[in-house]
């Protein structure tokens, strides 16, 4: 995650700020990767007191005890009146340590209108040598008026080949660290949550089975089978890479039946299961929406079989 935030466009803006002398007093990080926002902030905040993990003020920061770094909210928790109210009271306070004081929040589109707005004074005037990181991993539900007192910087998600590198650096199954690299949206923390979890290789071996159905009495059979998976989304999301990578497959080869399906069934599929995710949104039946997608493509197979004949 270190190389993969020093290679982002935000990172080298916000460095670029602080060795300037020309950091502003508030930012706003939106970085759609929940689960390594925290660690993100803090890794921006090291930048800030321009010093690095091998150093005491570092090491202090990433391990969330340094004093003129505070974090909010407690772990697990969202952000509170109370945390906007200590903030207040505490920012007045002169920094320990030096010349800077930092307050972060992890995730500030889960705080309320309330909450904002009681911040809003202090993101426009904050007494001398306070700043502030708001994280967020989604811009809507921030207030206009605090959008206008931050400077946004934008983690975009990260290339394939870029969360690959990094997953290979930490070790583990190369194979898995490429499927998960690949179905990960750019994503690093998902794609760390894939190849630690053995859900993961559960629902590869899920996909695999769901589309190479090619009867009916299949399609009858894994739609029962995976009726109550819990990772409904990726399940369906590995079902179309599937589909995608013989429907691609079939193009390099020009063969039209060169696997279970024809090339029309899968270039089908592909566009069935966006079809499916979308019916997923609106709670359909998982068991009924896998039975309808894979008797689908197999209806198309049918037809273009003997098309081709």
């Amino acid at each position: 995650m270190r190389q993969l935030l020093e290679s982002t466009t935000a990172y080298a803006i916000f460095k670029r700020d602080v060795a300037a002398g020309r950091a502003s007093h508030a930012y706003m990080l939106y970085f759609q990767d929940e689960a390594s926002l925290r660690f993100a902030l803090k890794y921006f905040a090291m930048a800030l007191f321009e010093t690095d993990e091998s150093r005491r003020e570092g090491s202090l920061i990433m391990g969330e005890s340094f004093s003129d770094v505070k974090i909010y909210p407690a772990a697990g928790k969202k952000p509170s009146v109370a945390d906007a109210d200590e903030i207040s009271a505490d920012s007045a306070l002169q920094p320990i340590e030096g010349d800077k004081k930092l307050y972060i929040f992890t995730c500030f589109d889960e705080a309320s209108a309330l909450v904002q707005n009681k911040l809003l004074k202090l993101l426009e005037e904050p007494p001398r040598g306070v700043y502030f990181l708001l994280g967020t991993t989604s811009l809507a539900p921030i207030l206009q008026t605090v959008r206008s007192r931050v400077k946004l910087l934008e983690i975009e998600p990260f290339s394939e080949g870029a969360i690959l590198s990094a997953l290979n650096r930490a070790g583990g199954d190369k194979q898995l660290n490429a499927l998960a690299a690949a179905s990960c949206s750019g994503i690093f923390g998902q794609a760390q949550a894939m190849v630690s979890g053995g859900w993961f290789k559960e629902i590869l071996s899920a996909a695999n089975e769901v589309a190479s159905a090619s009867t009916l009495g299949k399609a009858g059979d894994v739609s029962l089978k995976y009726a109550d998976v819990k990772e409904k989304t990726e399940l369906l999301r590995q079902v179309q890479r599937i589909y995608f990578q013989e429907l691609k497959k079939s193009l390099s080869s020009q063969d039209m039946c060169g696997s279970i399906f024809t090339r029309p069934a899968l270039l089908y599929a592909v566009n069935a299961v966006n079809k499916a995710l979308e019916d997923l949104k609106f709670n359909a039946n998982f068991s009924s929406l896998l039975f309808n997608l894979t008797c689908g493509v197999i209806t198309e197979n049918d037809k273009w079989k003997k098309l081709l004949v």
